[in-house]
């Protein structure tokens, strides 16, 4: 596709920046041997929040002969877009076609996005179904934790990588680099994959061999990612994402994620530190965020938490603990994690009362999370966010109403210092786990439990918000489905669905359609399963054994809680081996304690002086939206040398200023911006050069220079703007004499009223002050346009187009506006 095009068609997406690629750290290799495409089915910014994606695509693109780029689900004004030009989806790095890649390879995080799955390969023109494949197109395989249980995917998928991707990546671009070398069919390199341990062809594995997944001995031999891919559009998770360790040994008997990431793993503290600065140094990121399925749990917590705070709090950097449980949350870690700005607090009771927490094995109490909750309020936290799940087995009214009395318990405790929320999710039974065997209740039986605490929670500092039971609901038949229900997920994605784990973009109804037409009886997949039931994922080894899971069954009936092997006996779950397989923990003594830097109230006061920068943004960078851009521009300057000021307050920020915001699809030659810093002693050249460095493409700083006390901000010294409207290529003759009779008669009238939308109503305003020329230049190729800001505001370009020069959408769509000055007074 043509770029032109392909720019046009963008401007009429919601949030182009999702299509454009050009991230700083992103990778563009020319020539490879094997191209691999990383396919992630959902949203570019769910996507790059996902540290799996960034980690494979480093060790990818580390490999000589392999080029990796990525590619994301995309929205349904996108795809609208794709279908109607009849446009293949493509990657962004270099805009290639699906078809051409070697491997495409989708992660699975999530049952709901496999619609998505499907709509990426027909929109790629690949068939979506193995058998009808033939030599040419790219193999297609998967990995994930939706992948401990494959047979939903079977028809669709060739390959399915089983356990952790670091290690198994290089076999498989390996494998295919040699298949290659000896021209193999389509069919044989699928083949050659079957002789890759933890890879399952169910072509030719079938169901009775037995496949192991694949695990990482020890991540202290794994940095990566040490340059992520930094987003351009703000992301779920916009930060840097810390692995201090993988896996979980306290055994909660819902949890498929502590079951099958076992064993437990830790990076050593020194490991982590070297790679939190690496990360920093190549992004620009102010916050780290502590990834485990417990950060609490890491055993080196608080001289990590503390190493980090004393190195970064000065940079004004902050560390997140996302996932916490409630009893490992002490006080020397709030009081460490606050000294720069405090992060979010979610804690996971899961159930309302002991008794519960005793059946899931939670083990922690309903006294461990008062405690917890008054310290967070007590250390200077405004909200908590409380995670409850409904449908655990065993769950009585009893326990409904423990979720409201602990919600009230919290609050009281507050004592009115914040905000409580109340987060409810549907128990949906997963393979591999204890509960693998016990029934999902229904979407009756789930509105009734959302309703009866809905209606009990009357107060405005506690809240509840729920999940979409309708997800649940699909995300139970998938999670535990059989080969079956390929046929269902091909109906429902012909039938038009998509994201279906988007409340705003699920159609539950084209669900039900598919459901009956198919004469699916949902329940035989929601259904308690017999303890002697073969399930599909039998032949999936994820190192538990049956035998553990179903005496943690039996053990949820009594009540009785199975001790953590970390710091007790073995339990003999089967995962270890005890020579490379096993727990592995953070080396004590390898690493001190890390200096304190001043914190940011014991700081001596510095000289600070303002800046004024130049800059252009030009190219795709003109799909960026003010914030967007802004953000680009703040981490360019977080890492270079130059040290920004910051706000006071809560949450501080930067002191930037800019001259005006710049609208998506507008490309500009001359933008300003005022930063507040402390004083540079070096030559503004080299920072210029510094910061440049470390911009995405198409956006470059032209000059800085140090202001003079007493000059005005540039908001104030903004006297008007120089536009170039550039025409379409193809645009006729006639057309262009009309738009010449249409500028000569604006230019003769001294009023020209244009109806706009301001705060919501229709308004009626004279642009004809504002516009100081607007001239066809002699090529016919663009109109030049001086507009200046009056006390009555002004006129922007696509004032100009839409009612002076009366263009219609198409046109309009096709006219290129370049800001070519920024008039200051």
């Amino acid at each position: 596709m043509h770029t032109d095009n392909f720019d046009q068609l963008l401007l009429g997406t919601e949030k182009p920046s999702r299509y454009i690629g050009m991230e700083v750290n992103a990778s563009r290799k020319d020539k490879a041997e094997v191209r691999f495409l990383l396919a992630f089915p959902d949203t570019y910014e769910v996507g790059m929040s996902h540290l799996g994606m960034q980690i494979l695509y480093s060790i990818l693109n580390e490999i000589p002969y392999v080029a990796a780029e990525r590619c994301f689900a995309p929205w349904p004004d996108r795809e609208k877009q794709l279908r109607e030009g009849r446009i293949h989806l493509t990657s962004l790095e270099s805009q290639t076609a699906l078809t051409d890649f070697d491997i495409v390879g989708f992660s699975l995080q999530y049952e709901l996005s496999y619609t998505n799955l499907l709509n990426m390969l027909d929109l790629g023109g690949i068939p979506l179904k193995c058998k009808e494949r033939k030599d040419g197109h790219p193999l297609i395989i998967a990995g994930g934790p939706c992948c401990f249980n494959p047979a939903p995917l079977v028809d669709f998928i060739d390959a399915f990588v089983i356990g952790e991707g670091e290690e198994i990546v290089d076999e498989i671009t390996a494998a295919i680099r040699t298949g290659r070398e000896k021209s193999l069919s389509r069919d044989k390199l699928i083949e050659q994959l079957t002789k890759i341990s933890g890879i399952y062809v169910p072509a030719i594995h079938g169901k009775k061999e037995i496949i192991k997944k694949r695990t990482i001995a020890d991540l202290n031999f794994w940095k990566h990612p040490v340059k992520p891919v930094v987003p351009l559009m703000q992301t779920i998770h916009d930060r840097i994402t810390l692995e201090i360790a993988r896996g979980c040994t306290r055994g909660c008997r819902f949890c498929q994620a502590g079951m099958t990431w076992r064993p437990y793993r830790e990076r050593n503290t020194s490991l982590l530190m070297e790679m939190a600065e690496s990360m920093l140094r190549e992004t620009g990121h102010e916050e780290i965020s502590l990834l485990s399925l417990s950060s609490g749990d890491y055993s080196c917590i608080e001289l990590l938490v503390t190493n980090l705070m004393n190195t970064y709090s000065q940079k004004r950097v902050a560390v997140a603990l996302p996932s916490l449980r409630v009893e490992s949350l002490n006080t020397t870690l709030m009081e460490e994690i606050k000294r720069t700005r405090k992060t979010s607090f979610t804690l996971a009771p899961e159930a309302g009362t002991d008794k519960m927490r005793l059946i899931i094995n939670k083990g922690n109490t309903s006294e461990d999370l008062l405690s917890t909750v008054d310290k967070i309020f007590t250390a200077g936290w405004k909200s908590i966010k409380l995670y409850f799940m409904l449908g655990l087995p065993y769950e009585t009214r009893e326990d409904w109403e423990g979720i409201v009395n602990l919600g009230y318990e919290a609050l009281r405790v507050a004592r009115n210092r914040g905000q409580i929320t109340i987060s409810l999710s549907t128990f949906v039974p997963k393979p591999h786990t204890p509960f693998q065997w016990e029934r999902q209740i229904s979407l009756e039986e789930t509105y009734e439990r959302q309703d009866f605490i809905r209606k009990r929670i009357k107060n405005r500092n506690l809240s509840v918000k729920w999940h979409d039971a309708r997800m649940s609901f699909l995300e139970g038949i998938f999670s535990r489905g059989d080969e079956s229900l390929g046929v269902l997920l091909e109906t429902a994605f012909r039938k038009g669905c998509r994201f279906d784990g988007w409340s705003e973009i699920l159609r539950f109804d084209l669900w039900q359609e598919a459901i009956a037409e198919l004469e699916i009886d949902p329940e035989n997949f929601m259904r308690e399963r017999d303890t002697n039931e073969i399930f599909p994922w039998d032949n999936i080894d994820c190192g538990i054994n049956r035998k553990f899971l179903l005496e943690e069954k039996e053990k949820s009936k009594n009540q009785a809680t199975t001790e953590d092997c970390r710091s007790a006996d073995c339990q003999n779950c089967g995962v270890c081996d005890f020579s490379t397989t096993q727990n592995v923990f953070a080396a004590k003594d390898e690493i001190k304690t890390v200096l304190s830097a001043p914190t940011v109230n014991d700081r001596v006061p510095v000289n600070e002086v303002k800046y004024r920068f130049a800059f252009s943004k030009i190219g795709r960078a003109r799909f960026l939206s003010h914030l967007e851009l802004s953000g680009a521009l703040v981490r360019a300057l977080r890492r270079s040398s130059i040290a920004l000021s910051y706000s006071e307050g809560y949450h501080p920020h930067p002191k930037i200023s800019f001259a005006t915001a710049t609208s998506v699809g507008m490309e500009s030659r001359q933008e300003y911006m005022d930063i507040t810093a402390q004083e540079y002693s070096s030559d503004l050249n080299l920072l210029k050069a510094e910061i440049n460095s470390a911009l995405p493409e198409g956006i470059e700083i032209s000059e800085i220079r140090k202001l003079s006390d007493g000059e005005k901000a540039i908001s104030q010294m903004t006297q008007g703007f120089e536009y170039e409207l550039h025409l379409p290529v193809n645009i006729h003759s006639s057309r262009l004499a009309t738009m010449e009779e249409n500028i000569k008669q604006f230019l003769a009238v001294p009023v020209f009223n244009i109806p706009k939308i301001s705060k919501g109503k229709t308004v009626i305003k004279d642009i004809r002050p504002c516009v100081q020329n607007l001239v066809l230049d002699s090529t016919g190729k663009k109109i030049k346009v001086t507009v200046s800001h009056i006390q009555q505001g002004s006129a922007r370009p696509t004032d100009i187009i839409s009612h002076v020069l009366k263009s219609d959408a198409d046109e309009a769509s096709r006219i290129r506006v370049v800001k070519t000055k920024t008039i200051l007074s």
